[in-house]
């Protein structure tokens, strides 16, 4: 299909398969409420410094020379968000040039972006973050829904990157990108939006008005229970290194030889985080209470500039997603990358020069 699916309760019987594990990152996105966000003044600045912890641990790490980000599962950086909620992230390069956010998928974290950050560190200064409840970022037992990613973004542009950004996003992160942009109370932050593979679900032409009938209490709660059994037998079988190589490789279907151990790890061990299992439940399972938000309502909303930095071969987002973001917004420009679902990971070299590329349109834009 040419729409990127999010999966209902009867699909979750896939779960058990091989390739379940990245295939999550296609799961219902359901948006409501926002917390406005505004270009922060001096003293916001200094109340924003007490929120920020930075560890030093890649101060020896030499960014001209290196091209590949060492793993740390201790952690990089820590950003204080709404009182309790630890977000890892790495901030590298010089802070007075452009700020580059970049958002990761669907059950990875910020280290995916580990072969990108050093080369974009060089002309950029580069954040990229864990999301709430993923990565080595806080996993609080919550509801999980598009707005809370949403929110967490528009604080850390406040709070931590302080000036506009161009916001880019790998799956999930795409959406979350995208939802950010598209929001009038955030569009001073955003200078652009960069897709790589962007999850989200387009309009197919149904009523928004049909309404669906309340099942049956016993029913919704034997389903509730089959679900929960399911999804948790789920976690416990793709958290295992093995098979976590195994379903990488599918997505990396051109060039395997970046799944590698580090790669692997970096998706293992927050996955031993005593919350991680409820968390994975939570936000297969969260359906949204309020109405969802479509890819082509947001791109309508949007007013920046766009990039598509587009895996063509990816198995689960097809180009034809790509191919239906630029009928609804045609100004926006394309880069086809020969790699699949993550080329940012499989081809950072071919990721990173369009990246510069559309920075730099962005600077001579202005």
């Amino acid at each position: 299909q040419n729409i990127i699916n999010l999966f209902p309760f009867n699909m979750m019987m896939r779960l058990l398969s091989p390739s379940s594990f990245l295939l999550l990152s296609l799961l219902p996105l359901a948006c409501h409420g926002f917390s406005a966000a505004s270009s922060p003044s001096a003293s916001a600045a200094s109340a924003s410094a007490s929120l920020i912890t930075k560890t030093g641990v890649l101060d020896d790490f030499d960014y001209e020379k290196e091209d590949k980000l060492p793993w740390i599962q201790e952690g990089y950086n820590t950003y204080q968000w709404r009182g309790d909620q630890e977000i890892n992230y790495i901030e590298m390069g010089d802070s007075s040039k452009p700020a580059l956010v970049l958002i990761h998928g669907f059950g990875a974290s910020s280290y995916h972006w580990r072969y990108n950050i050093p080369a974009l560190a060089r002309n950029y200064h580069v954040f990229a973050f864990c999301k709430l409840g993923f990565g080595l970022s806080s996993k609080p037992i919550q509801e999980y829904s598009a707005d809370v990613w949403r929110d967490q973004t528009v604080d850390f542009l406040k709070d931590v990157v302080q000036k506009p950004a161009t916001l880019a996003g790998n799956s999930l992160g795409g959406y979350t990108s995208l939802y950010t942009a598209a929001t009038e109370e955030a569009k001073s932050l955003v200078n652009g939006v960069i897709l790589l593979n962007g999850a989200g679900r387009f309009r197919d032409g149904s009523s928004d008005d049909q309404e669906e009938k309340e099942p049956n209490p016993i029913i919704k709660a034997i389903q509730t229970g089959i679900q929960r059994f399911i999804i948790t037998a789920s976690f416990v079988i793709t958290k295992q290194p093995a098979r976590i190589e195994q379903v990488l490789k599918q997505v990396y279907p051109n060039n395997d030889k970046n799944v590698d151990k580090e790669l692997v790890e970096s998706i293992r061990y927050p996955s031993e985080d005593p919350n991680a299992s409820e968390v994975f439940y939570r936000v297969i399972t969260k359906n949204g209470s309020g109405p969802t938000v479509y890819v082509d309502d947001l791109l309508q909303q949007m007013d920046c500039p766009l990039l598509l930095c587009w895996g063509e071969n990816d198995p689960w987002i097809r180009p034809q997603a790509a191919d239906k973001v630029q009928q609804i917004y045609p100004n926006s420009q394309r880069v086809s990358i020969d790699a699949g679902h993550c080329p940012h990971d499989e081809d950072p070299e071919a990721v990173n020069s369009a990246i510069m590329d559309f920075m730099e349109k962005l600077r001579t834009r202005k």
